[in-house]
């Protein structure tokens, strides 16, 4: 299961004041830490505002290269910030975060995937709104993967997104997001599956109770990524012992690596 770290995004309140700043250290230290807690993926969203997007995207993409080797995730609705990002990677390393069966999205996107070889978050939705049920989900997914198809992105660089939503206000969804992740791993040809996590734990206390719990459940369901802050309590613990239950850390060495290192 990857990591994708969530923490430089410019809707945070502190993100927002470190990129009205251009603040690079305040970003490189959440990488840092991202990185040293176990991310796999460094995710970067700096839409602080439509007209600065395309250059804090640029310049959030330098500062925190300049702090940590992970790969990055270029998270953004803006093509042209997308290309901004994107353009300063190695290519071939990147996630682009993301794209959809929305018509305008799915046109402005997919190019910049394929002519930066990044690997793709795919949101199962469309042009008809949020899903509410898996039908509706494969639905869109279908549009997507025939475009990703013909645009020549192979299926293992896709991560689907379910679209997890609050079970605060849509209990059902939980089992819904559960069913499509199984189904992911059984009829996407080689996609995997991918979570917003704290998405499910919105408007309730003590979310990361849920969140630990939601994590679970969705490794054993087949999940193969969570967008996530690695830095709340116990989760990278949650994750570790995640991989070893679905068979992923060969004979749970990472484990007891993390164990020996205090990490547990």
């Amino acid at each position: 299961m990857l990591i994708i770290a969530e923490r430089i995004n410019a809707a945070r309140k502190r993100m927002a004041a470190a990129f009205a700043a251009r603040d690079a250290a305040a970003l490189q230290d959440e990488a840092r830490r991202q990185a040293q807690a176990g991310a796999d993926y460094i995710d970067v969203n700096a839409a602080l505002s439509p007209d600065a997007e395309y250059d804090l995207m640029a310049w959030a993409v330098d500062a925190v290269r300049a702090a940590t080797d992970k790969p990055l995730a270029v998270d953004s609705a803006n093509p042209a910030a997308v290309r901004a990002g994107l353009q300063r990677l190695p290519r071939g390393s990147a996630i682009l975060n993301s794209i959809s069966g929305e018509e305008s999205r799915l046109a402005a996107m997919l190019p910049l995937a394929a002519e930066f070889q990044a690997r793709v978050i795919a949101l199962a939705m469309d042009d008809s709104g949020m899903p509410a049920t898996a039908a509706d989900r494969w639905r869109a997914l279908g549009k997507i993967l025939a475009a990703t198809d013909r645009a020549g992105i192979p299926r293992d660089r896709i991560l689907i997104d379910p679209l997890v939503r609050p079970v605060a206000t849509s209990p059902e969804q939980a089992a819904e997001c559960l069913r499509m992740i199984r189904e992911i791993r059984e009829r996407a040809g080689g996609a995997g599956a991918v979570v917003g996590l704290s998405n499910i734990s919105f408007g309730l206390p003590s979310r990361r109770h849920l969140n630990r719990t939601f994590l679970a459940m969705a490794a054993a369901a087949g999940l193969s990524a969570a967008i996530c802050d690695p830095l709340e309590p116990e989760l990278m613990a949650a994750v570790l012992a995640a991989r070893c239950l679905t068979g992923t850390d060969a004979f749970c060495m990472n484990y007891i690596l993390a164990q020996r290192a205090g990490k547990l």
